[in-house]
């Protein structure tokens, strides 16, 4: 993934209209960009396509993740800790 994309990722992420799920993807997106695989980001880029409520849903264990969106980076999210 190009620097552009990243970008436009980090962008998406940050800007959800739902503040908690701004804050979790997001931060868990501008901590780890650098780190993760382009399938990884692939798999969070797609994962940007469900709706913020049901994504903070399955982040918090409120509701099961589809299987679809079950991924290596759907875990990586679900350990991830932001820092206020």
């Amino acid at each position: 993934m190009n620097e552009t994309e990243k970008k436009r990722l980090l962008y998406r992420a940050n800007y959800r209209g739902f503040r908690e799920a701004d804050i979790l993807l997001g931060g868990f997106i501008k901590a780890n960009i650098d780190r993760l695989t382009d399938q990884e980001l692939d798999q969070f880029e797609a994962l940007l396509s469900a709706k913020d409520h049901d994504i903070y849903a399955w982040i918090t264990g409120a509701q099961d993740v589809p299987a679809n969106f079950d991924t290596p980076v759907m875990q990586k999210i679900k350990a991830y800790r932001p820092s206020f």
